[in-house]
């Protein structure tokens, strides 16, 4: 068994660390009340900006509009892979480290692919398998749609001058603080959806069907990147919410643990300091 002094040690390490989390945990739940609120507001109008640009993508042709839909062979792949700059987050970033592993070695097997990251900890550990094109560490220092913007507009530019045939992202869709999926959609070209389901279109298009697509494709593709972006970040702030609880909660275990065997150890020395007494007073006596 331990000695003394050593448990005492053990016990205060284990008591700074469940304060460390229990602080963490709290500052998480803070930054998600916000964060989920961001998303949740938000959804609405980015599904229904979606839906709008799916009712229309069976009408495109080939005029200026459809530019962004055109199919080509795939030969090179550009993934973007949403993370976080910090960890502590549970299974948040590893998941999305191993989905892009995945999808590369199964999916683009044989292509030539490279990996946009957003967030610290994937491009730490994704650029030592895989190319990166690009990595963007600041934008969730303010996340805001006009600068997400200029991400999606770099993106669509690269697809525009065939500089990668389609454009993937993988990221973490926030569902509650102890759930999160991981999604893999594709961003460009944009996917077309077949007009005989059944549903008539009845819209009526001022000034033309053509403005209004050129108008809404680009919104849309800004929208999906921002949405992404956003349902991370709730997401991070869950995972690290969760995984702080459960950090306090073991701290907290292990700490009564160690309280339970410095007393069953100091009431061991106690006993052993009374018998080693009355052993010296009964042989005084003898």
């Amino acid at each position: 068994m331990a000695n003394l002094k050593e448990l005492r040690s053990r016990i205060t390490s284990v008591s700074s660390t469940m304060q460390i989390t229990s602080a963490m945990k709290m500052v998480s739940a803070a930054k998600l009340s916000k964060a989920q609120d961001a998303i949740t507001s938000m959804r609405p109008y980015a599904e229904k900006l979606t839906q709008l640009l799916q009712d229309l993508s069976a009408t495109l042709d080939d005029d200026a509009g459809s530019k962004f839909a055109e199919e080509r062979e795939v030969k090179k792949v550009l993934i973007v892979a949403i993370s976080s700059n910090k960890g502590l987050a549970g299974a948040f970033n590893t998941n999305i480290i191993k989905k892009v592993k995945v999808k590369i070695q199964e999916q683009y097997q044989g292509k030539d692919v490279e990996v946009y990251t957003i967030g610290k900890k994937g491009n730490d550990i994704l650029k030592k398998t895989f190319d990166i094109y690009k990595n963007n560490n600041g934008i969730f220092d303010e996340l805001t749609f006009d600068n997400v913007s200029e991400i999606a507009e770099e993106l669509m530019q690269v697809f525009l001058d065939g500089k990668f045939d389609r454009i993937d992202i993988v990221y973490n869709q926030f569902k509650n603080a102890g759930t999160q999926y991981v999604i893999d959609e594709q961003f460009l070209p944009i996917e077309k959806f077949d007009s005989d389901s059944g549903k008539q279109l009845d819209y009526i298009f001022e000034p033309s069907k053509l403005e209004i697509v050129k108008d809404l494709i680009p919104k849309s593709l800004k929208m999906q990147i921002f949405k992404a972006l956003r349902d991370s970040f709730a997401s991070e702030h869950g995972a690290r919410m969760t995984a702080m609880h459960k950090a306090t909660d073991n701290a907290k275990e292990l700490r009564d643990d160690l309280k339970l065997s410095y007393n069953k150890a100091r009431q061991a020395s106690i006993t052993n300091e009374i018998l080693e007494i009355v052993g010296g007073a009964e042989a005084l006596n003898g």
